[in-house]
């Protein structure tokens, strides 16, 4: 298992337990001292040097199934390309070597209009995947709860809720951690997801960036208040930062980042259908039980912590 220290991964090694398989978990070696994960053994190297996993990873030992819930932590090109890309070669042609036969892969359902860096890489890495002779199953999710709770504090301080045009632009299907990680986790015995890209959203109708915020009033018993945010800011912030990042490297990433968010503000989570050019709310699979609200909710409560990492970006 690589990708465990994340919120995903954590609550994927949880579901692997629990349903009985021995799990090792390979971290880095940074954090690895740092590192327990109940009911896992944990491994330190680096993944992004072949020779590492292998030596310090595989270790010579035989395993039946690798799980990758690995992703750039950035979303930037450099990034993306040495971890989305090149750390899952690594991790493919050493499962490949010890003899494993089946890998899992969380991917993202945002790969179907690829448009950014770290998009192309991971499409990259799930055709090197598909044509690999191992059985595979390539999970693409919509929305996480995390990547949608980053204006739960604005709405209890009483501040308005931003918008993105007129908050209808997009939707999603979001999954909640544990939902995903089941999901995840059964795709080693399931043998109707052997070999299949699997979209994959949480339970309920799709809800646009305006229902997510009349929610977060709602359950914060507060009149709702929205500022509509234009998209063409993100068009200006990435052209000046384009142009200086021909003479600034750094901003070339800060580019990236803008262009990142400016998809996330003008693209769904959901199926794409190519065929009429159109996102499909109703085409998108459901799984799970937990949903946006009770998220929501036990944020509001303070029962849990807006744990989004360096997905706090989006």
């Amino acid at each position: 298992m690589v990708g465990a220290t994340g919120t995903i991964g954590r609550a994927t090694v949880r579901a692997l337990v629990r349903h009985g398989h021995e799990v090792v978990c390979f971290v880095r070696a940074k954090r690895g001292r740092d590192v327990v994960i109940p009911g896992a053994t944990v491994r330190t190297g680096d993944v992004t040097k072949a020779e590492s996993v292998v030596r310090d990873g595989f270790c010579g030992e035989r395993f039946d199934a690798v799980m990758s819930c690995m992703a750039s932590r950035t979303g930037g090109s450099q990034d993306a390309w040495a971890v989305d890309h090149d750390a899952q070669q690594h991790l493919l042609q050493a499962a490949k070597a010890a003899g494993v036969s089946q890998f899992v892969l969380l991917s993202a359902i945002c790969v179907q209009k690829p448009l950014l860096a770290f998009q192309h890489a991971k499409l990259a890495f799930e055709k090197a995947l598909m044509t690999s002779g191992l059985t595979y199953s390539i999970v693409r999710p919509t929305a996480f709860f995390k990547s949608i709770s980053g204006q739960v504090k604005r709405v209890q301080q009483g501040k308005p809720f931003l918008l993105f045009g007129d908050g209808t632009l997009t939707a999603c299907k979001p999954i909640s951690d544990d939902d995903l990680a089941e999901f995840l986790a059964t795709c080693l015995t399931d043998a109707s997801r052997a070999n299949r890209v699997l979209p994959i959203g949480g339970p309920g109708p799709a809800v646009t960036l305006r229902q997510q915020g009349e929610l977060l009033f709602t359950l914060a018993g507060k009149p709702p208040r929205f500022t509509r945010v234009p998209v063409a800011m993100f068009d200006g912030i990435i052209g000046v930062l384009r142009t200086l990042g021909m003479v600034i490297p750094p901003l070339r990433d800060k580019a990236e980042f803008a262009a990142i968010g400016r998809y996330y503000a003008t693209e769904s989570m959901l199926l794409w259908d190519p065929v009429v050019g159109r996102y499909d709310a109703d085409a998108t699979p459901s799984f799970g039980s937990e949903t946006l609200a009770s998220h929501y909710a036990r944020l509001l409560r303070g029962e849990i912590a807006d744990d989004r990492g360096e997905h706090a970006v989006f």
